[in-house]
């Protein structure tokens, strides 16, 4: 009789393949088959291929449904695991934030599937940092609340205003989010950094207010994946690294 398999979740960090840590890429080492999300990139996925493995595309899209895909995902562990193959499921960030990882920890808790999570850099300090901006500092933020900008807008508007505010996945709801804040007495000009691609060849910086941040980002027409970092943090330390970036106004 076959032994249950293992899977290990694995973070792959926010974008460039030299962030994956070095117990991510032991772990993939040490996989059968590899599982790998959307937002992984292309040179990452390149460099997987040579170490021989099966790997499967399992992406969900913001078109897909969501349900069906989750279950095929899910479907996919225990058909592999069952054939005693150790599996590496791979997710961009950290597979713990904002990644549906915990949806399935709950399923193999559910099967009995043993797993293990390798923890990734996560965008939300990765792509600040990877450009030069802390998201705390000793006189300017002293706290950060971290979002996504699919969630109800007005409810988490309503947390303190001060320190550091990090949204995920704002792209379509900038807007609607830099209107709120002002609404509930956030200073219009409270400066806003929106990252496109973060820590890829083809990452892009705009650089704003709460006021004119909306308008920016529709005028540079952005496609990819967008971090919003907003607070005093970014006025001071942006302007050491917008002269080696993308600026677009």
């Amino acid at each position: 009789m076959v032994g249950k398999g293992k899977v290990y979740l694995i973070g792959a960090g926010p974008g460039d393949p030299e962030l994956l840590t070095l117990k991510a890429l032991k772990s993939l080492k040490n996989s059968d088959v590899i599982l790998y999300d959307a937002l992984i990139d292309y040179r990452l996925i390149d460099e997987l291929k040579k170490l021989g493995k099966k790997m499967i595309y399992v992406g969900k899209r913001s078109w897909d449904d969501g349900k069906k895909r989750q279950e095929y995902i899910n479907s996919l562990l225990k058909e592999l695991t069952d054939q005693g193959l150790t599996v590496a499921r791979l997710k961009g960030g950290d597979p713990l934030i904002f990644g549906r990882g915990c949806i399935e920890i709950e399923f193999l808790e559910k099967e009995n599937i043993p797993y293990e999570v390798i923890p990734g850099v996560s965008s939300i300090n990765g792509v600040p940092s990877s450009c030069g901006i802390p998201l705390t500092h000793p006189e300017l933020s002293s706290s950060i609340l971290v979002v996504s900008g699919r969630a109800d807008v007005m409810r988490w508007c309503k947390a303190p205003l001060e320190g550091t505010i990090v949204v995920l996945m704002g792209r379509d709801t900038i807007d609607e989010i830099a209107k709120g804040l002002i609404d509930l007495g956030r200073d219009k000009k409270t400066p806003v950094v929106a990252i496109e691609n973060g820590t890829l060849p083809n990452q892009r910086i705009i650089v704003g207010t709460l006021s004119d941040i909306g308008e920016k980002v529709k005028r540079a027409n952005v496609k990819g994946p967008l971090l919003i970092v907003i607070g005093e943090v970014v006025e001071k330390f942006c302007k050491k690294v917008i002269a080696n970036a993308v600026r677009t106004e």
